[in-house]
């Protein structure tokens, strides 16, 4: 079988959330494929070295070399590792998550050319990604989509909607988390029975921001902070409603899970998410910051019963083309 190298932040032990590297190379495993990791060091500095390290001294040992490549301090990673990798001749796959990553072929053309070019393929996880390098003369760009397994969710068929919010991600200035706060605020001006919930760990002090900007609001905000996917997948059963307020995405595995969850969708329209939800068709799509019309939309989930049953239907017929047992037949493909 084939051995894989698996580059990426694999820092869940260390109280961050799950990223591709523990997921999808999980998945792969599973299949057979020999998968060996870097970096579960805490300290960015540390990991970095131990990335390169690990490449330089496995590249020769394995088939392939799988690289997540973020666009702002992690591209770093994914530029020398891949370099390596060149060096040694393997075979080497970037995983495109970063979002914001066409701003960095425009900021760094000649780094994004020596990692992109020479790759094996590149891996796009959402056709905005797909897009935008193809845009930019890359042609061994393949879209395969993030996953997961649908069996692991139990799906909720919700008949009435209620105002019960939740949010799940990293407290982190990009995933703009106030935004949240802002919409409850607004919500019990009409609905004083609305609620938020909001879950994940803190990746740069906005967690902290976050609670102090509720404390200043008057408002009260559940925080639990990290939970593991079983028990924030078994909270999402009492709530009606999740929101995505970030300022930059690709293919959110949060959202992706809640739809698995049966929980309407609203997010803000940035990065990938209008390539992969389709406004009024399976979630409901507002403007960056738009924290007005976040608030209307959930207020037509509120008021709108056979449109918010049909954007959940919809939904779940999406999530099942996103199913593990499904997306797998593409992994085996390009790396066969």
């Amino acid at each position: 079988m084939k051995k894989l190298l698996y580059i990426g932040n694999k820092l869940n032990s260390h109280g961050f959330n799950k990223t591709s590297i523990e997921t999808l190379g999980s998945f792969l495993a599973e299949e057979g494929y020999i998968v060996e990791y870097t970096s579960d060091k805490k300290n960015q500095v540390v990991r970095l070295f131990d990335m390169m390290i690990t490449t330089f001294f496995r590249a020769k040992k394995v088939d392939y070399i799988l690289i997540d490549t973020y666009s702002t301090s992690s591209f770093w990673y994914a530029f020398l590792c891949s370099q390596i990798a060149s060096f040694f001749k393997t075979k080497y796959i970037p995983l495109l998550r970063g979002g914001d990553l066409p701003n960095r072929l425009n900021k760094n053309p000649y780094l994004c050319k020596l990692i992109f070019k020479h790759s094996y393929a590149n891996v796009a996880p959402s056709n905005y990604l797909l897009e935008k390098f193809k845009e930019r003369g890359f042609k061994n760009v393949i879209f395969i989509p993030n996953s997961i397994e649908l069996k692991d969710y139990q799906f909720k068929k919700r008949t009435v909607i209620q105002p019960k919010i939740l949010w799940v991600r990293s407290f982190a200035k990009i995933y703009n988390p106030k935004m949240a706060v802002e919409v409850l605020k607004l919500l019990k001006e009409k609905y004083p029975i609305a609620s938020l919930t909001m879950v994940g760990p803190d990746k740069d002090g906005s967690l902290l921001e976050t609670k102090e900007f509720a404390k200043s609001l008057n408002l009260e905000v559940n925080f639990t902070g990290k939970l593991s996917k079983n028990e924030w997948t078994d909270l999402a059963a009492e709530y009606d409603i999740f929101i995505n307020t970030t300022h930059f995405d690709n293919t959110p595995i949060s959202v992706i899970e809640a739809m698995a969850l049966g929980l309407p969708v609203v997010t803000t329209n940035v990065g990938g998410i209008p390539y992969m939800l389709t406004n009024g068709q399976n979630a409901l799509l507002v403007g960056d910051n738009a924290t007005v019309a976040m608030v209307q939309a959930v207020e037509i989930l509120l008021t709108e019963t056979p449109l918010a049953q049909n954007l959940i239907d919809n939904a779940k017929i999406l999530i099942e083309s996103m199913d593990w047992q499904q997306v797998k037949y593409q992994w085996h493909n390009l790396l066969a």
